[in-house]
């Protein structure tokens, strides 16, 4: 407010009225204006943003999966592996290479699809013949690794049976000592015949595959209907697991004993989406059409001193 002279106070009263007058018109505008009208966009769950990290932490890294669409996600981070050996699991698609199958939308979303092919024409070759789907698998060996804090990521799962998309990690040293003494810690695992829950679990020498450690969340609803956030709080010694600020699952080295904790060291990270498998189990007629993994961001954090 502008300062002014002293007036008489005649001309002072009136000019107090004024602004009354002015003040409670404004407010009377306001509430008429009402309540902002309320977004179309499905679930869009609060997170904050890379330059507003969570109390208590710092970003050390993201993936906001910012570019036009059609393109590749960014090679300083990611890597595709190729091929359709199974990988270790029976698994039915061959994992492409560029944006074939891993692409930005221009919505700052990474979108990773499963696509049917017809084996008598497919010219991918598979464990089993010819290939009946192509998918991909993004990882970011020798590119970025973290170490403890937390690593989160929000996404939204196809839904259909036989679908079994992933977010994970695999310990710095896998090339060294080889799978599964690396260590495997499961940020999120769905299965879609499995439609209401998500899995969170480690691997590691005398504990991996049948034998791993894992909690399960089940939502009640059906996974695929909304975005979520999925996390893990990572310390030396303890891992928390977390489904939009939910945490449902712990493991601290006594959890494996006699087996050893393999988790107190640097891991990279890999996004992929696999159909069928031990784990992703029998196909449902839907699975023929695309379908599409989503997601919007991967953020790590440490905390703060």
């Amino acid at each position: 407010m502008n300062r002014k002279r002293v007036t008489p106070l005649a001309i002072t009263l009136l000019a107090v009225a004024l602004l009354l007058s002015v003040l409670l018109v404004s407010q009377i505008g306001d509430s008429a204006s009402g309540p902002p009208v309320a977004s179309d966009e499905p679930n869009d769950l609060a997170s904050p943003p890379p330059d507003l990290p969570l109390p208590g932490r710092s970003l050390v890294w993201s993936d906001e999966f910012d570019g036009p669409a059609g393109s590749a996600p960014n090679p300083d981070n990611w890597t595709n592996e190729v091929g359709g050996e199974g990988w270790g699991n029976n698994e039915l698609q061959f994992y492409t290479e560029g944006a074939a199958n891993a692409a930005l939308d221009g919505a700052g979303n990474l979108v990773i699809t499963a696509r049917a092919l017809d084996p008598l024409s497919s010219d991918q070759s598979c464990w089993y013949g010819p290939c009946s789907f192509t998918s991909a698998r993004l990882i970011t060996a020798d590119k970025v690794t973290v170490e403890f804090g937390r690593v989160e990521a929000r996404i939204q799962v196809p839904s259909a049976g036989g679908v079994w998309p992933a977010f994970w990690m695999l310990g710095e040293d896998l090339s060294e000592v080889d799978w599964p003494q690396s260590g495997e810690i499961d940020v999120m695992e769905f299965v879609g015949n499995s439609p209401t829950q998500i899995f969170g679990t480690i691997h590691g020498p005398g504990y991996s595959g049948e034998q791993s450690f894992g909690g399960v969340l089940d939502l009640g609803t059906p996974v695929a209907d909304e975005w979520h956030e999925v996390a893990v709080e990572w310390s030396p010694g303890r891992i928390v697991w977390e489904v939009d600020g939910t945490v449902y699952h712990e493991a601290v080295p006594a959890d494996v004993a006699p087996n050893s904790w393999v988790f107190d060291q640097p891991f990279f990270l890999l996004v992929n989406l696999a159909v069928g498998g031990d784990f992703g189990g029998d196909l449902s007629d839907d699975i023929t059409q695309p379908q599409e993994y989503r997601l919007d961001y991967i953020r790590a954090y440490e905390t703060s001193d």
